[in-house]
């Protein structure tokens, strides 16, 4: 630690103890498992100590905010510097050597208990869920950082990725309901069952079926059994009908992640993995099978064909959705945005998927410079198989559901495999998750989201009954 840093440690009452406890010359490991641990576990509990001591983040002085900086900088150097020596052996103890799967929400729990402070406590969670985003001192960074270091093991990630698209916990006490009705509805999405397809519908109208935490479950289970459904072998994604508001009675697609319930600070950072590693991933991927790898080489999935239908916009993370669907069926007058400039953050796996479809120059002008991609342009028709009038889309989305039926599915399996291990095989989709859970979840505890939502969202005056911005 430098005499600046002790310096400002010093002026606003931390003892020379203090300090030395916490400086990384103190954070020195052996190699040995059990020994690091205890050592890692000390310096990263002194330093959540130390940030205890000093006031709430809304009440710190300048000073007292710099303090808190440098203390989360260096633990979290701490973390980097024992996690690249053990992430391996400690996910091994928690996956009892890869024989049980671990979802990510747990898995970060229990890293806390075996090492406690490498990442936040439950305890630690539920005090900052109650605060503003701008409010948080980030401890979620802490699970970022773990989760980085866990995907980035090929070993490790490889069997989360294969954790992530297991069937959720919750899908089976839907199947027998599902089953009898062939329809359900979910506080936020509905799936219903036709004669030759299956379809899931956003449903979360007042938002314009903006996604936050309130939807991630609902909508994962009703992939899960769209996939499992063995009478049908097409699913179709689409908005419902709006109830209320300027678009009263028609259908939306999704506006994306939720602003206001983000700059409210109701968004967790596990959103943002859960939604990519899991129901959005399973419409990419399939399911997997507990016993079987899901990689594209030995491996083995359950798919599906999946149509999306976009009517008006699919917006931020509603865009998202377009590049892991099999066709995609537009209104004319339909437009795509990735606003990840305005927002602040990172537009899932679209840095790594668009360019697939529209190149790197216009992929890099949507996500940094908000180009704006009408359905109807030529950049729109390279993502969009199908852009009709708006008043034919349910017309098209029969005929190309018979058009498919009427000569067999049976190879669509198959030829999904085939593209994907060209374009984007598995490891390489453990590669990228592993640089945007570090990055996405400092971007999630950025100043320039904040000052972003509310530049471009007014976010602060907003309420949670407000919609996600179009």
């Amino acid at each position: 630690m430098n005499n600046t840093s002790s310096s400002i440690l010093t002026s606003i009452g931390f003892s020379s103890t203090d300090i030395k406890q916490l400086s990384l010359d103190q954070l020195v490991l052996t190699g040995n498992y059990t020994a690091d641990i205890q050592s890692t576990s000390f310096v990263l509990l002194h330093a959540l100590n130390m940030l205890a001591k000093l006031p709430a983040k809304v009440k710190r002085s300048e000073l007292e905010k710099d303090a808190a900086k440098l203390i989360l900088e260096i633990t979290r150097e701490h973390r980097e510097t024992f996690l690249a020596r053990h992430v391996q052996a400690l996910y091994e103890v928690i996956t009892q050597h890869y024989t049980q799967f671990v979802r990510m929400d747990q898995l970060v729990f229990e890293a806390s208990k075996i090492v406690p402070g490498l990442t936040p406590s439950l305890e630690t969670l539920a005090q900052e869920a109650e605060l503003l985003q701008s409010q948080k001192d980030g401890h979620e960074i802490d699970q970022g950082i773990f989760l980085s270091h866990v995907l980035a093991n090929q070993k490790c990630g490889m069997h989360l990725c294969h954790t992530m698209l297991l069937p959720h916990p919750q899908t089976a006490s839907y199947q027998n309901q599902f089953k009898r009705d062939g329809r359900l509805e979910f506080n936020t999405a509905i799936i219903q069952k036709e004669e030759k397809s299956i379809n899931v519908f956003f449903k979360n109208g007042r938002f314009l079926h903006a996604e936050d935490d309130n939807t991630l479950m609902d909508m994962e289970i009703a992939i899960d059994l769209a996939i499992q459904d063995t009478s049908t072998q097409i699913a179709v994604l689409r908005g419902d009908f709006i109830q209320e508001g300027k678009y009263k009675g028609l259908r939306t697609f999704s506006t994306g992640i939720n602003l206001t319930r983000l700059y409210r600070g109701k968004i967790p950072f596990l959103w943002y993995m859960d939604r990519d590693m899991g129901f959005i991933n399973k419409i990419y991927r399939g399911l997997a099978f507990p016993e079987i790898t899901p990689n594209e080489i030995l491996g083995k999935t359950n798919e599906k064909l999946w149509i999306a239908a976009v009517d008006r916009f699919a917006i931020g993370g509603g865009c998202q959705y377009l590049l892991v669907m099999d066709i995609n069926i537009a209104g004319d007058n339909a437009y795509l945005t990735l606003p990840a400039r305005k927002e602040g953050i990172i537009p899932g796996v679209a840095n790594m998927r668009l360019p697939r479809f529209v190149g790197d120059r216009v992929t890099r002008q949507a996500i940094m410079m908000e180009r704006r991609i009408d359905c109807a342009s030529p950049e729109g028709r390279s993502i969009c198989d199908y852009v009709v009038p708006e008043n034919e889309i349910d017309q098209t989305i029969a005929d190309t559901i018979n058009l498919i039926t009427s000569s067999g599915v049976v190879s669509a399996s198959s030829n999904r495999k085939a593209f994907r291990i060209g374009q984007e095989p598995l490891d390489m989709f453990r590669q990228y998750m592993a640089v945007y859970a570090k990055e996405q979840a400092y971007c999630h505890f950025s100043p320039a989201l904040i000052s972003n939502l509310e530049r471009n969202w007014d976010a602060q005056n907003r309420k949670l009954e407000a919609r996600s911005s179009t």
